[in-house]
């Protein structure tokens, strides 16, 4: 058949297994799913190098360094929302939930007055079908801002939403406790002196106490009443979780402590953490290590966050951790897998995506393993070759 595809010879990498077997897509959907090495002459041989299915990216600001190249650079939306793509499908992931934020705490920064453009950009190239990967919209909400409500409205309306978290990055709290960590960070990222420094905390904590909770409250009514996916950012404590479930949200993006992940899972959110904190082997802000969480049962999503060829690495490295704790079962990297794929995928009510099985897209990855770093060879959206 023309439309038919036959990929043999894989280590086929499915929700809870990995087998040497055959792949066959037709129509953009994986039609069929066999063990065993395929005889028919058209067949793909992939050498025994691993099939995985596209990975699913629910957080990545990775568009605003194309946006912002070197600094008081501004390079044009349509042209870095493609270099962005270039680099998010070479990484291997085939949806991606570009995150936006809205609400600007870096004083010098310019991202409230780049966000209308990088949401027409990326709405353009969608429709034109210009980008490798399936490009979504995260909004990023910072509660601690004055204008974060206002713009929010504004572009929550725009199609491509689909998933909304709520922050506060005001010093004394959440991932900031520690106002020395904080004075750290932005000092910084940010190049503020002493002085500028102490005028920023100042004004930080001000707007929490103001906006907030009445920001967050309404944004998550928001975003209920359109049936979008909501996550929180951040939480610390058992009572930051049970306010967020009590929210209504699903979706936990980095909890900092092991407390927080606990009343994550009896509260049946899921807990999303940061994959370069699994290949650097810890957090970068001193929290919780995302491998502690996976070791107790309590990690669920990971996300590229920064940096996007992270996603694959950290499976593969969390499949091999997971292995080592449980070398009877030997199902590591089919269960490091669905962090990056089935799981996001369905937290975000992607429900045709995520995994290699009859019926759902054949949005696919070739990878060769070369020690334990994924070479990936080949991307596939919807059967169609992309990289």
């Amino acid at each position: 058949m023309l439309n038919e595809q036959i990929l043999t010879n894989a280590r086929i990498v499915t929700a809870d297994q990995v087998f040497t077997g055959t792949v066959v897509l037709r129509d953009g959907l994986i039609s069929d799913v066999q063990t065993g090495v395929s005889a028919v002459p058209q067949a793909r041989n992939l050498d025994g190098d691993y099939l995985l299915p596209g990975l699913v990216e629910l957080h990545t600001d990775n568009l605003e360094k194309h946006l912002s190249p070197r600094p008081g650079v501004d390079w044009p939306s349509a042209s870095a929302v493609m270099s962005h793509d270039a680099q998010i499908i070479a990484a291997g992931i085939t949806t991606v939930f570009d995150a936006l934020s809205i609400g600007d705490v870096n004083p010098k920064g310019k991202r409230m007055q780049q966000l209308p453009g990088m949401v027409e950009a990326i709405a353009k190239a969608n429709a034109a079908d210009m980008t490798r990967a399936e490009h979504r919209l995260h909004l990023r909400c910072e509660v601690c801002h004055p204008d974060t409500l206002s713009v929010f409205r504004d572009l929550v309306e725009q199609p491509l939403v689909q998933l909304v978290s709520t922050m506060d990055h005001s010093p004394g709290q959440r991932q900031f406790a520690l106002e020395s960590k904080y004075r750290e960070y932005y000092m910084g990222k940010y190049h503020l002196n002493s002085e500028q420094m102490d005028e920023f905390i100042v004004e930080q904590v001000a707007n929490s106490k103001i906006y907030s909770d009445r920001y967050r409250k309404a944004i998550v009514d928001i975003c209920l009443a359109r049936g979008l996916s909501v996550a929180s950012h951040d939480d610390a404590t058992v009572e930051h979780v049970e306010e967020s479930a009590g929210y209504g949200m699903t979706i936990a993006e980095f909890p900092t402590t092991l407390e927080a992940a606990q009343a994550c899972r009896r509260l049946d959110m899921n807990v999303l953490m940061g994959a370069p904190n699994i290949v650097r082997g810890g957090s970068h802000s001193g929290n919780i290590a995302a491998a502690t969480l996976a070791k107790e049962g309590l990690l669920d999503i990971l996300s590229s966050d920064y940096y996007p060829a992270s996603l694959l690495q950290a499976a593969f490295t969390l499949g091999a951790q997971l292995d080592e704790d449980q070398p009877e079962i030997g199902t590591g990297l089919a269960k490091a897998v669905t962090t990056v794929s089935l799981a996001p995928a369905r937290s975000a009510g992607l429900r045709d995506r995520g995994e290699i099985r009859v019926g759902l897209r054949a949005d696919l990855i070739h990878a060769r393993a070369v020690g334990n770093l994924p070479v990936i060879q080949q991307v596939w959206r919807q059967a169609k070759r992309v990289f």
